[in-house]
């Protein structure tokens, strides 16, 4: 018993450091150094609203292959037990693009954007199997834990990069770099190889349950008919379904906050300074909140944290509509910092208890797919608000619109006390 136990937590903590690894392509590369030197450095020229076209064309592409092929790829991996396999390659791919971005010459955007995609479809679609590794790795009843200390691991990780990278780049001369371009771009490999090397205990030490079918192409097609028939077992699994419909609702407000929180600053004319020093106070708080809210959710429950969550949310937009000074964006920093790692940690640790732990990867590509589908309602929601208000602080308002109403969904969900309960039929066990 206590060797299984030892096995369990090497497994749980190699795990958590691959969240370490690949949070670094989100916050130096998505949120960080790419948009920034694509305005600058590989246009020249060209209109602000069109270099913002196609950056958002660019996102939007990536997201649209992740979840078209998330489902299928996830049903492939499960049958084949080779949910490490694709993990390893779609990570080589995503490593290796990065790094390339660091030779793209000034003006080439369309070389940039390309190796963008591929790097951005990786790291987008390594995290589906992941995710689905997550029932491999422990027993249910801790899954909401180690979800957590994954998402809290992946926020200390991204930050301490982004907030190295950010250092070289504001003292560029001092690390042998011509300016600070030259080592903002560096960044993306020093992203690659922090990638890459941390991932490495997952591949060491994280086991998964072996499958018969072999992988071969014969799977591409089996894979496809599998996804039919998750599509309609969902149909069947009214918690499973309604689950997804309010993470639908949900996460697209917290992922339009994620995406819209730098151009909001912006426009109300904070400095560039106070955006960057906003972001690593979200990531360094979501470290310890997002292991406090697995936690949490361990001893009251995913719904309850989850909507403790979005009540802060929602407190965050009402504020965010009326903030002044960059000492209030700093604390509305803060208060995102606190929820954004539980409400993502616990949604995930939720779902893998309602689906069936040997289809993991097949319903995490699902769970994948409303994510990124998701995030094509906020942002747009968020513009129209400023437009018909005539005034950008009210776009915060249609936010609280998708927090309301997937916390409304929400409570049609009977959480189960052991994995799968809801989900197959049997009722949940009597308090």
């Amino acid at each position: 018993m206590e060797h299984h136990a030892l096995g369990e937590r090497r497994q749980v903590w190699a795990w958590a450091f691959y969240d370490w690894a690949n949070s670094a392509f989100a916050t130096v590369v998505l949120a960080g150094f790419f948009p920034i030197l694509f305005h600058d450095y590989w246009h020249s020229g060209t209109e602000a609203t069109v270099i913002n076209s196609r950056l958002g064309a660019v996102n939007s592409l990536a997201s649209l292959l992740v979840a078209i092929s998330a489902p299928v790829l996830g049903a492939i991996a499960d049958r084949s037990g080779s949910k490490r396999r694709f993990l390893g390659t779609l990570m080589a791919v995503g490593v290796i693009a990065t790094a390339a971005l660091n030779w793209v010459d000034a003006g080439h955007w369309l070389a940039a954007a390309t190796l963008y995609v591929f790097a951005y479809v990786a790291w987008l679609g390594a995290n589906v199997f992941y995710d689905a590794l997550l029932v491999s790795v422990a027993r249910a009843e801790r899954w909401h834990f180690v979800s957590g200390l994954g998402f809290g691991m992946g926020y200390l990780g991204g930050g301490l990069l982004y907030a190295g990278c950010v250092f070289v780049a504001l003292s560029p001369a001092s690390f042998g770099f011509a300016d600070a371009g030259a080592a903002a771009r560096f960044g993306f490999v020093a992203v690659a190889v922090w990638w890459l090397l941390f991932a490495l205990p997952l591949f060491l030490f994280v086991r998964e349950p072996t499958q018969t079918a072999p992988l071969t192409w014969a799977a591409l097609p089996a894979g496809f008919r599998s996804v039919a028939g998750t599509l309609r077992r969902i149909r069947r699994l009214p918690a499973v379904a309604l689950f997804l419909l309010a993470y639908w609702l949900y996460i697209d407000g917290v992922d339009t906050v994620i995406v819209m929180a730098v151009a909001y600053g912006k426009s109300l004319g904070f400095e560039t300074k106070h955006l960057i020093l906003a972001l690593l106070l979200v990531q360094f708080i979501g470290f310890p909140a997002a292991i406090l809210y697995g936690k949490l959710g361990e001893r009251f429950g995913a719904k309850r944290g989850i909507y403790l969550a979005l009540a802060m949310y929602t407190l965050i937009c009402l504020w965010g509509t009326q903030v002044q000074a960059p000492a209030e964006f700093y604390l509305i920093a803060i208060m995102v910092g606190l929820v954004q790692g539980g409400v993502q940690s616990l949604s995930r640790s939720l779902y893998a208890r309602l689906i069936p732990a040997a289809e993991a990867g097949e319903f995490f590509g699902f769970y994948n797919l409303i994510g990124k589908s998701a995030a094509l309602v906020g942002p747009l929601l968020f513009g129209w608000f400023g437009v018909m208000f005539g005034n950008e602080r009210y776009s915060m308002l249609a936010l609280i619109i998708l927090f309301v109403a997937g916390a409304v969904v929400l409570t049609r969900v009977v959480e189960p006390r052991t994995r799968g309960a809801v989900a197959f039929g049997v009722p949940p066990a009597a308090p």
